[in-house]
């Protein structure tokens, strides 16, 4: 009887999962986007929505990132130049997670979706 009691949260939780694999491996690491919102909506705090969507994200990205690779998609060294500033940032990042407000990491992530957004929509 437990089972069938948590099936719909179990469902909630794979139709996130493949909405944000979608879009992960439509636009590398976009997922991540809709991860957050998406983990939110099902009740999950800001700050563990934002972390866990790194966690969900780090698996899908790295199948893309291998499908991509092997598809011969992927500038190797463009890659590699990119890591070094990249693990400076998530270190920044991680830290700064930890210690910022949760009202303003909705409008800062807001915020960022609303430029990304128009952005694209312009370019």
């Amino acid at each position: 009887m437990e089972a069938k009691k948590n099936f719909p949260g179990k469902l909630k939780l794979l139709g996130t999962g493949f909405i944000s694999g979608l879009l992960n491996g439509l636009f590398g690491s976009g997922g991540g986007l809709a991860a957050v919102p998406l983990l939110e909506a099902l009740g999950t705090e800001p700050k563990k929505s934002h972390a866990t969507s790194v966690a969900i994200i780090f698996v899908m990205s790295l199948i893309s990132a291998i499908g991509y690779f092997l598809g011969g998609a992927v500038d190797l060294n463009l890659t590699l130049s990119f890591i070094p500033g990249g693990i400076i940032g998530v270190i920044f990042g991680s830290l700064a997670l930890k210690s910022i407000n949760n009202g303003l990491l909705r409008r800062i992530f807001g915020a960022l979706l609303i430029y990304s957004g128009i952005r694209m929509f312009f370019k």
